[in-house]
Formats: C-alpha cells, sequence, structure tokens
C-alpha cells in the first residue's frame, strides 16, 4: 500500500508507539497516509482505539514474523 510517512515502532512498549503515531500524523495533511511498524502485542488493540478516537482511519493491518504493520490515514 502506498502511503506519505513511516514510522518504526519496534521495540517500543504501549503506549509509546500510539504516542509516537500521534505525533508523527501531526505535520500529515487530511488523507494522508503512515505506515507504522511496532512489535508491542498491545499495538493491535491500542492502534484502532486511538484511531477511532482521534478521528482517523486504520486502513490496513498485517503480521508478518511477529512485526504488526499498520496503515493509518489522517482524518480530517
Amino acid at each position: 500500500m502506498t502511503h506519505d510517512a513511516e514510522l518504526d515502532a519496534i521495540g517500543l512498549l504501549c503506549p509509546l508507539p500510539v504516542l509516537k503515531a500521534r505525533k508523527r500524523l501531526e505535520p500529515l495533511s487530511a488523507g494522508q497516509v503512515l505506515k507504522m511498524d511496532a512489535d508491542d502485542p498491545a499495538a493491535i488493540v491500542d492502534v484502532p482505539h486511538f484511531c477511532a478516537e482521534a478521528g482517523h482511519e486504520l486502513v490496513d493491518q498485517a503480521e508478518a514474523s511477529g512485526i504488526l504493520t499498520f496503515y493509518i490515514r489522517k482524518g480530517g
């Protein structure tokens, strides 16, 4: 999937992946997509909850070899 920005949150534990995602989304324009990689098992719950609460869209998520990848479209 195409994206406009990336965030490597591997090695960070809750709540840091979500906090870093919030900060990384700030300079993006509405509709742009952030790709975030994380390995914290809590991220599978935290990231969708963050998106719903903050008005962003979780476009896709996947897991491969213990790495969770999230694509977050910034809300407007």
